[in-house]
């Protein structure tokens, strides 16, 4: 069930985007009308020291832009969860079953780190996240893996990632920040996970 809900949806994203445009909006409602009014009540607790965390919706969509474009084109190799030009993190931000944050260095207001929950109204969110470059290295994704798991826990949701074995520091990161179950082996090296809660 939960591989065939993933198939799915990459498919019509990427073969059919007028259908998975409309799927959108109608999970965007449906979700809103099940967990809106437990998304309102989450409190994160595990930030960072040296960091603040802000909702995508919170922060100017061209320093998210910015934040994307000085990434080296080896960053996206393994994570294009969605487009990266303005009107796309514009819509993003205005969705609200994409509970997307950002990582924000307290000295610099820099974007260190962005992170997000995909969720579906039938209750599955699927996590993902981005280090900044000059921010690798400090635990980030590792605590933006806690951040995802307080918030889509917190609603009730159950979660799933995919992480090329591939791609280290993801694969590291995921295991260290969660108990992870291995739903399936995927082709290039992917391995399909379910978070589980601790």
């Amino acid at each position: 069930m939960n591989i065939d809900l993933y198939s799915i949806a990459h498919t019509l994203k990427n073969k059919l985007p007028f259908v998975w445009d409309a799927i959108e909006k109608v999970n965007e409602w449906l979700f809103l009308l099940r967990y809106g009014s437990k998304v309102n009540k989450v409190c994160v607790s595990c930030v960072p020291d040296g960091f603040n965390l802000e909702k995508m919706c919170e922060v100017p969509t061209e320093t998210i832009v910015e934040f994307f474009e000085r990434q080296p084109a080896e960053a996206f190799t393994f994570f294009n969860p969605h487009k990266f030009d303005y009107k796309s993190i514009k819509r993003l931000q205005k969705n609200n079953s994409y509970l997307a944050y950002l990582l924000l260095d307290k000295s610099t207001e820099r974007i260190a780190g962005y992170c997000f929950n995909r969720c579906f109204f039938q209750g599955k969110g699927f996590r993902g996240r981005m280090v900044d470059i000059n921010y690798r290295g400090r635990g980030l994704g590792t605590a933006m893996n806690k951040i995802l798991n307080e918030v889509g826990f917190g609603i009730g949701l159950r979660l799933f990632e995919t992480v090329s074995k591939d791609n280290v520091a993801s694969y590291k990161s995921a295991l260290s920040a969660s108990n992870v179950r291995v739903v399936k082996e995927m082709d290039n090296n992917e391995l399909y996970l379910e978070i589980i809660p601790e």
